[in-house]
């Protein structure tokens, strides 16, 4: 075989995987933006658990509502971490769901 079928061989099996990769500075971009949404989502879910243990002090709710609110704010975090974090290699993807929420305005409610 000449090094121009390997090269041609080479260049089919990259069009048979998909699309180029994207660049460098596009994907820390991707990283940057999830990561940023995801740092504001949790500091969102946090407030949540702060009200409950302000509502807790005053004495308007229970240790065992302030467990649940506890429990909800586990859950929560967790599937937010699984949008934001568990797609792994697929950051890329994520941003694009990120931009297409906010530009329809139905930002999910991680709560």
């Amino acid at each position: 075989m000449s090094h121009d079928e390997v090269w041609t061989a080479d260049s089919r099996h990259e069009q048979v995987n998909g699309p180029p990769r994207s660049s460098k500075a596009e994907r820390r971009a991707a990283r940057d933006k999830v990561a940023a949404y995801h740092e504001a989502q949790l500091a969102k879910l946090l407030a949540n658990v702060r009200a409950g243990f302000d509502a807790y002090e005053a004495g308007r709710i229970d240790a065992f509502e302030l467990d649940d609110v506890i429990h909800h704010y586990q859950r929560a975090a967790k599937k937010l971490y699984t949008f934001c974090v568990g797609s792994g290699g697929q950051v890329e993807v994520t941003a694009r769901t990120l931009e297409w929420l906010e530009s329809e305005g139905n930002e999910p409610d991680w709560w």
